[in-house]
């Protein structure tokens, strides 16, 4: 309660103390995305070692170089904010590098929607060889925006606080 007797909404914490707890939110919420990349590029890393890799056709061979491209950007989105922050480390500047952190693991998660994306139709191609991987790529790949984008959009706009 204010004293004013109105009940305060939010949590009682300085500018500080939030970029703190942010900060530490975010971290874990990378640690999660990491994990996934780094399997799922250290697997795309080593198909092209592998002898089934030269009897691919050309179309094949372009998405794995576009699936790895991808691979490897979302790997420097989903680490950008380590560096970022242990570069402007004791600079006063935690506000503003929750939210430079939190833009690049966002963008790291837009491109892991496109490197999944890419991966499962590279690897739909070579299992079916039929015209329904595009369509169960598709599939996939709206059910993964619904849980990553489309749920939490709707949350937010849902439960947005009136006024």
């Amino acid at each position: 309660m204010t004293p004013s007797g109105a009940q305060r909404e939010g949590r009682d914490e300085s500018p500080e103390e939030r970029a703190d707890r942010r900060w530490s939110e975010l971290l874990q919420e990378v640690r999660v995305a990491q994990t996934g990349v780094q399997i799922l590029f250290g697997f795309l890393l080593t198909v092209v070692f592998t002898p089934q890799f030269a009897s691919l056709g050309t179309t094949d061979k372009r998405i794995y170089v576009v699936t790895v491209l991808l691979g490897a950007a979302t790997t420097g989105a989903l680490i950008g904010p380590v560096s970022f922050h242990r570069l402007v480390t004791g600079r006063r500047l935690k506000p503003q590098t929750v939210t430079w952190a939190s833009r690049m693991t966002l963008l790291g998660v837009v491109l892991l929607l496109a490197t999944v994306a890419s991966a499962l139709l590279l690897i739909l191609r070579i299992a079916m060889h039929n015209a329904a991987v595009p369509w169960v790529t598709g599939g996939l790949v709206a059910w993964l925006a619904l849980c990553w984008f489309g749920l939490p959009a709707w949350a937010r706009h849902r439960y947005a606080r009136k006024g």
